[in-house]
């Protein structure tokens, strides 16, 4: 929803002359700005009718050039978030959002049965440890460095993949390791880290309760589990 609503604005940040009132001249389709702003507007139109949103296109339009000219608002930051708590609500109320929800709900406990089928199995193999939160791992390579502290930065290389094998992320491929802080990352990446020795590579096989959980924009959907191969390259305090 926020990103049609990103859409839309940038839609008609491209298009600002068109104002959306009836009668307006008819673009020409000459120059190419008229072209991709066209094929926006048609992409964010779809995406309206989908929605079966009623717009004022008016107010729509002077919010979009309020933010792009830093003019003052209309609405508090308050009256804003009560806004869009009500519309959130309003959509899944909706014919279409409940349907969303129903969906999203089945693709759930699909993941949710084939996850716990897989990690029941998974934890009989040779060297698979299970901990008490549920995480499972399996070292590959043992390292002799220090180990990380909840309050450091590490520096890993990793790749991530879905229950079928579909890789989803992957730093390898990137060609540049990454940096985080172990408390701004999902749950079973901060545990499997601590476990780990500088220069080590272990697999995390991450129950969707330590990953993304019932969200629907995680990987693989909700109620996925998520498997990464790991190297712990360094630490920064």
């Amino acid at each position: 929803m926020k990103n049609a609503l990103m859409t839309a604005a940038l839609a008609c940040f491209l298009a600002m002359q068109f104002s959306c009132k009836s009668g307006e001249q008819k673009p020409r389709m000459n120059t190419f700005k008229e072209k991709y702003s066209y094929m926006i507007g048609l992409d964010v139109g779809n995406e309206f009718k989908r929605m079966k949103t009623e717009m004022d296109y008016n107010a729509f339009l002077w919010g979009v050039k309020d933010m792009v000219g830093s003019r003052s608002l209309l609405l508090t930051p308050a009256a804003l978030d009560s806004v869009k708590m009500e519309f959130s609500a309003m959509m899944q109320q909706s014919p279409e959002g409940q349907a969303m929800q129903q969906q999203a709900k089945e693709i759930g406990d699909k993941n949710l049965k084939a996850s716990e089928a897989f990690l029941a199995e998974n934890k009989k193999k040779p060297g698979v440890v299970t901990t008490a939160s549920g995480l499972q791992y399996l070292v590959l390579k043992k390292g002799s460095g220090a180990k990380p502290k909840t309050t450091d930065k590490v520096k890993v290389n990793y790749r991530g993949t879905l229950l079928d094998g579909n890789e989803f992320d992957s730093s390898f491929k990137r060609g540049t390791p990454a940096v985080f802080p172990l408390t701004g990352i999902i749950p079973g990446w901060t545990e499997g880290l601590l476990l780990m020795n500088v220069g080590s590579k272990y697999k995390l096989f991450v129950p969707s309760t330590l990953a993304y959980g019932p969200r629907p924009d995680g990987p693989g959907g909700p109620n996925s589990m998520l498997i990464f191969e790991v190297d712990l390259l360094g630490i920064e305090p």
